[in-house]
């Protein structure tokens, strides 16, 4: 029999009331314990989104709820290891990670196909193959959404798979990985890995914070949290002394602002404040005067066949950077060149191509997709008190309740 349409309603009002009463017993501890150790996340933020959250604010709902069924869906996802690749990597050591440069396909010239050549946007599915790279991405999905699921309804069984998934990739000796990248975005025919296989992990900052918010977990343990911190801490050795982080510190695009990403959120995750705050207030003229045009534009991101998403992707690694640097009194968000280049210069010369005021007349291979330009805004939006960035947000394409930003930055929620 098919369901009326009130009772689509009441079925609605009743999960968004389990929704609720999970928050309200939850909220009764979180107020007690103190604002979660996170650097690229704000702390002040996810404790308003807490408040909010258990005065049944019906704006953060529906995200509420979406990112439960992705925590639901990540209890279910097993456990990822370097170990689980069919092949080992040139050392024989299968805890050694191990990736395929995306963009590198086979010579048609050449009768086996070596060496690869680059054709730049074009993903080679062989990508994929004998690869760590998406195990990794699902080990970073799945711990920041567990880790928040747990930390915005106190559930401890978000906690407790977020843990083993940490132990098995970073603690466990079967199954953890080498703390180095010398075999990432191999090239068949050219090498073995490159310094640029390191822009792969330019999301263990958003992992880090994750593991900010587990602390209060009774499945986090302390042992646990000084065994991550140890492999971080020689992860970040090895990406400052290595000659494949060495390369990567110099490079001129998106790849350099990541590096620099990395650098710092691990250092100030291993109790190194002085190393990041070094590297970030460094970003100022060694990223931002040198990748943004007095007119917001980033050169070394337009060149490439994916220009919107890469111009996106650089910006995101800036806005990371400044609010680590925030934390020490810098203020990179503000910032600008004496010819006014400048991290809101960039957004600012973005918005009126997401919002069709102006055509893109640069390559995008993939298509424009503009309401990826949504959580960068949201996060303007609250750092600049700028409500006009929220109200470009509502004139993207596709916008929705759900997204998960709407969690992570809930100030500019009622801004219009």
């Amino acid at each position: 029999m098919k369901l009326m349409p009130e009772h689509f309603i009441a079925r609605r009002m009743l999960a968004l009331s389990a929704v609720i009463l999970g928050i309200a017993l939850a909220g009764s501890s979180a107020s007690s314990q103190p604002p979660p150790r996170v650097f690229i996340l704000q702390a002040d933020d996810l404790v308003e989104t807490q408040r909010r959250l258990r005065a049944n604010d019906a704006s953060l709902l529906p995200a509420l709820s979406k990112l439960q069924r992705d925590a639901d869906h990540a209890l279910d996802g097993g456990i990822f290891s370097v170990v689980h690749k069919e092949l080992a990597p040139p050392s024989g050591d299968k805890h050694d990670y191990l990736s395929l440069a995306p963009y590198w396909w086979p010579n048609p010239n050449t009768p086996n196909g070596l060496p690869y050549i680059r054709r730049d946007g074009e993903v080679n599915p062989e990508r994929d193959q004998n690869s760590d790279r998406r195990r990794f991405d699902n080990l970073v999905r799945g711990v920041t959404t567990l880790a928040l699921g747990y930390f915005f309804t106190g559930r401890e069984d978000y906690g407790a798979h977020a843990a083993r998934l940490l132990r098995a990739w970073f603690l466990g000796d079967a199954t953890k990985m080498n703390p180095h990248l010398r075999y990432a975005q191999a090239v068949p025919g050219r090498n073995v890995g490159r310094a640029a296989g390191i822009i792969e992990t330019h999301n263990l900052p958003e992992l880090i914070d994750a593991v900010g918010l587990l602390a209060p977990s009774k499945n986090w343990r302390s042992e646990d949290q000084r065994g991550v911190q140890k492999w971080f801490d020689a992860y970040l050795a090895w990406l400052r002394e290595s000659p494949e982080g060495r390369a990567e510190a110099k490079t001129q695009n998106n790849h350099g602002t990541w590096y620099d990403v990395q650098i710092a959120a691990f250092a100030l995750f291993v109790d190194k404040g002085d190393m990041a705050k070094k590297v970030l207030s460094e970003m100022a003229e060694k990223r931002i005067a040198k990748q943004i045009e007095p007119d917001g534009r980033q050169p070394r991101e337009l060149e490439r066949t994916q220009a919107w998403s890469y111009s996106l992707f650089n910006l995101e690694a800036l806005f990371d950077g400044a609010s680590m640097v925030s934390k020490f009194g810098i203020d990179l968000w503000s910032y600008e060149t004496p010819d006014q280049r400048g991290i809101r210069k960039a957004l600012d010369w973005l918005v009126p191509y997401a919002t069709s005021e102006k055509k893109w007349n640069h390559q995008q291979i993939s298509g424009l997709q503009p309401e990826k330009l949504a959580p960068l805004l949201r996060r303007a939006a609250v750092r600049y008190r700028e409500p006009a960035y929220e109200r470009t947000i509502d004139k993207l394409p596709k916008g929705t309740d759900t997204e998960r930003w709407r969690l992570l930055n809930p100030a500019a929620a009622t801004a219009r």
